[in-house]
């Protein structure tokens, strides 16, 4: 039978932390109690046991993985422990993995992280970064070897959360896409990337997406699709994927947990990173997506494709979450 976490009340996690400390040994329960709560109940359910007993149930976690325990297993393990994690420090962690990745940096990881979160968010993950690794994050993407266009644009988003340029301006957005096309399809030979980069140092997320939405209303067609119709190169596939990412984070992430989910990838780590990121934030959208795009459940997806075992309960209690 399962752990049962208590009720609790007046946010105290005290009664819940006793059960776990009882239950050490028995990781499999701990495990299927804590998926069901929130980021920010686990958060506080680890900060309490840290006070109460003076050790950290993510070092208890993996260090249960790694001598493997019964029913600990190390897939399990990691996605618990990002799930117990501030927003910032996972993040932080993700990047370190990404660019310390075996056999080539996992570019898509980082996409994520410059795309997907604020300039205030940003400047916190280079803080958890530093502080963990003892490098800058931006450092570490610059000296990337070898080098490769990727580096070029998350360089230039980087620079842009620096700035803290969040406005949204309409005349300009249109500017940028008339200067994106000149230098793009309206002109001979391939994309122009010095003047790309320099959009996306000077512009935020949220005004990079308005500008390729002027884009399509300007010239019919998205502005991938000009990407693809020009010479492609290493550069523009690059800029193609994040382009996607920026305008349809949804459907974006619905292709990676797909790919994901059926061995078509060999970021073995998207599914995970994908389902913890965006769980609280617009996992109803994903679903309905998921649902539109390849006429499944994302629910069943997961249980066709993944294992049975406390990992695949973990996927699903996530992808049962609602924002």
């Amino acid at each position: 039978m399962a752990t049962k976490i208590l009720a609790s009340s007046s946010h105290s996690f005290e009664n819940e932390c006793k059960e776990i400390h009882e239950s050490r040994g028995r990781w499999n329960h701990l495990i299927r109690a804590l998926i069901t709560r929130t980021q920010l109940e686990c958060r506080r359910i680890r900060e309490t046991y840290k006070d109460m007993y003076g050790e950290d149930l993510i070092t208890l976690l993996q260090k249960s993985s790694l001598r493997n325990q019964p029913g600990v297993s190390p897939k399990t393990c990691a996605a618990l422990s990002l799930w117990m994690l501030h927003p910032h420090e996972r993040d932080a962690i993700v990047a370190r993995e990404a660019l310390l990745q075996d056999n080539d940096t996992n570019y898509q990881a980082l996409v994520e992280i410059f795309v997907g979160r604020k300039s205030s968010h940003i400047a916190l993950i280079k803080q958890a970064y530093l502080s963990k690794y003892k490098t800058q994050l931006d450092q570490d993407i610059i000296n990337i070897e070898p080098p490769h266009p990727y580096q070029k644009i998350l360089v230039a988003l980087s620079t842009s959360h620096k700035a803290h340029q969040a406005d949204v301006n309409q005349h300009t957005a249109k500017c940028d896409a008339r200067r994106l096309y000149e230098t793009g399809e309206g002109s001979p030979g391939a994309i122009d990337e010095g003047t790309v980069l320099e959009i996306f140092t000077k512009r935020s997320i949220p005004h990079l997406k308005l500008t390729f939405s002027c884009y399509k209303h300007i010239y019919g067609h998205d502005y991938t699709k000009s990407i693809t119709d020009v010479n492609s190169g290493e550069f523009e596939d690059a800029l193609k994927m994040v382009v996607k990412c920026i305008c349809n984070p949804p459907n974006y992430y619905v292709k990676i947990l797909f790919a994901s989910i059926k061995g078509m990838t060999a970021d073995r780590g998207a599914i995970t990173r994908v389902m913890v990121s965006r769980s609280e934030t617009e996992m109803d959208e994903i679903q309905r997506v998921f649902k539109a795009k390849y006429g499944v459940e994302l629910r069943e997806t997961i249980c066709d494709s993944i294992p049975s075992g406390d990992y695949r309960d973990f996927l699903l209690a996530l992808a049962n979450k609602t924002v």
